[in-house]
């Protein structure tokens, strides 16, 4: 092809009509024709690239080594790719870059040395590859977090192909059954059951396979394992299934649950033993109610008979004695009783009603007579309830009347009070007594115990156990607040649930 040639209107129309970039560069590297797809590519007018030189579409890092690789092609021209080995970008005229591929190839020419290079954008090609890299490192993290999970977790993780034989056994299996994974891969899953489970297994996977039978797959059941040293235990099995590489495989997910069961036999054998304790505790209840009060009012009866007829007979010492007995006789009534309502807490249940705590509280109050130097009163309106009607009345007329009997003051102050605090109702009986030491804070509320001696006030010792024992079974706590000389202040909480109907709580939200 010679100079003239090369300006012919045959060549120049082809070369206009190729889809691709296409430019001639002299041997110094002056460009001589760029096709309008290369001028469009690049960004310049028609015809304004003719004249400059090939480096100007290239960035400048790229710009000193080519001027060697253009001498060196000048040399030894031949077809091939640019910058091989390397990513080439192209520079556009509004100094935008684009990654490009450029194909080499001399051309013969009279005075020799024209090169054409064939230039395509592959920013396309390019954005392809990033994404299918992203993609790849994500497939690859993805597997290593699997990989990890599957080598760190406490349960058995067993894969099985579609004959039944192991294909991944991780540290959790080997440690559950006692065998490494080089020892079970390729075997069949049977050898980890027992008999019968043994035999009927492969039979199991089969028809699965023929006809999809879900008998385990995706529902946990308790199976039993077998153990390297002959053992077996109970344990939980979960079934997945999953296509990886064109393979069918089964994945299965065991946890040992022998410390479940035990637990679970233990749980059954108290609640057996507390059945029977109950039957017990009712039998005592039967006993204390009949063959020691029957008597017990025989000595009260007789003590008033002694006390009227022989009045004029006794002096004024055995008046005393007899009075004495009365009392006696009337304490141990009423520690019969409490005992028994403690007896009863939790074992003999009523239906739990939204209760109004507002007029029961009135009514409390009114079978309670505070002495004309107690006031109580309530703070606000108390709320709704749900509660077993007689085991709430017992928690207020027990604070109540404590409150009341060991009042030491003229005027005597007695608050009832409930806020909200959350999920549950605070309540509050708050006195102007005596107060409690802290170290008594936790003794008050055990069985049988009083502070004050019980010839000086009459007390069985029952009242507080009993408000606890209450509150706890609907799973509320009780505390005391005090201060010596200034009064105290019990609380207790209750679960506050959707029938709470009266909202005029001081402090609700």
């Amino acid at each position: 092809m010679t100079g003239h040639q090369l300006q012919g209107k045959d060549f120049l129309w082809l070369l206009e009509s190729a889809t691709d970039a296409m430019i001639i560069v002299g041997r110094e590297g002056a460009i001589l024709v760029a096709n309008g797809a290369a001028e469009r590519l690049f960004g310049y007018a028609q015809g304004e690239l003719r004249g400059h030189r090939i480096e100007t579409l290239l960035p400048e890092r790229f710009r000193g080594a080519h001027l060697a690789q253009r001498e060196g092609f000048s040399a030894h021209p031949h077809t091939r790719p640019m910058g091989a080995g390397f990513d080439l970008c192209g520079l556009r005229r509004d100094g935008t870059e684009f990654p490009a591929d450029v194909s080499l190839s001399p051309l013969q020419t009279e005075p020799g040395g024209l090169v054409m290079a064939t230039v395509h954008d592959i920013t396309r090609r390019k954005l392809a590859e990033e994404a299918l890299a992203r993609r790849a490192a994500q497939l690859a993290e993805s597997e290593a977090r699997m990989r990890a999970i599957v080598e760190t977790a406490v349960d058995g993780i067993i894969a099985i192909d579609e004959r039944g034989l192991i294909d991944s056994f991780n540290p959790g299996a080997e440690r559950m059954f006692g065998y490494r994974e080089a020892e079970v891969k390729g075997r069949n899953i049977s050898m980890l059951m027992p008999s019968p489970f043994r035999e009927h297994h492969d039979a199991c996977l089969a028809r699965y396979l023929d006809d999809g039978e879900k008998r385990i797959i995706g529902i946990g059941r308790e199976v039993v394992g077998l153990r390297q040293d002959g053992s077996t235990f109970p344990m939980d099995l979960a079934v997945g299934e999953m296509v990886l590489g064109g393979r069918r495989l089964f994945t299965g997910i065991v946890r040992d649950i022998g410390e479940r069961k035990q637990a679970e036999e233990q749980q059954t054998r108290l609640l057996r033993e507390l059945e029977s304790a109950n039957e017990e505790l009712k039998s005592f209840a039967y006993v204390v109610s009949h063959d020691l009060k029957a008597p017990l009012r025989a000595i009260g009866s007789l003590a008033d008979w002694i006390a009227t007829d022989y009045t004029d007979k006794l002096d004024a010492e055995g008046k005393e004695h007899l009075r004495l007995l009365v009392g006696r006789v009337h304490r141990m009534d009423a520690l019969i009783d409490g005992i028994l309502q403690y007896s009863r807490v939790g074992r003999v249940r009523e239906d739990r009603i939204a209760v109004d705590l507002n007029p029961l509280l009135h009514e409390i109050i009114d079978m309670l007579a505070p002495p004309p130097g107690v006031i109580i009163s309530m703070e606000g309106t108390l709320p709704t309830v749900m509660v077993e009607r007689t085991r709430i009345q017992q928690v207020f007329q027990n604070l109540l009347s404590n409150a009341v009997k060991y009042m030491d003051k003229p005027q005597g102050r007695v608050t009832i009070g409930c806020v909200a605090d959350g999920d549950e109702w605070q309540f509050s009986v708050a006195d102007n007594g005596p107060g409690i030491e802290e170290r008594h804070f936790e003794r008050i509320f055990q069985l049988f115990q009083t502070l004050a001696p019980r010839d000086r006030v009459e007390s069985t010792g029952v009242g507080l156990a009993l408000v606890r024992k209450i509150v706890e079974m609907y799973h509320g706590r009780v505390w005391v607040e005090s201060t010596i000389g200034e009064g105290s202040t019990f609380f207790f909480t209750l679960p506050r649930t959707a029938s709470d109907e009266n909202s005029a709580i001081r402090g609700e939200p």
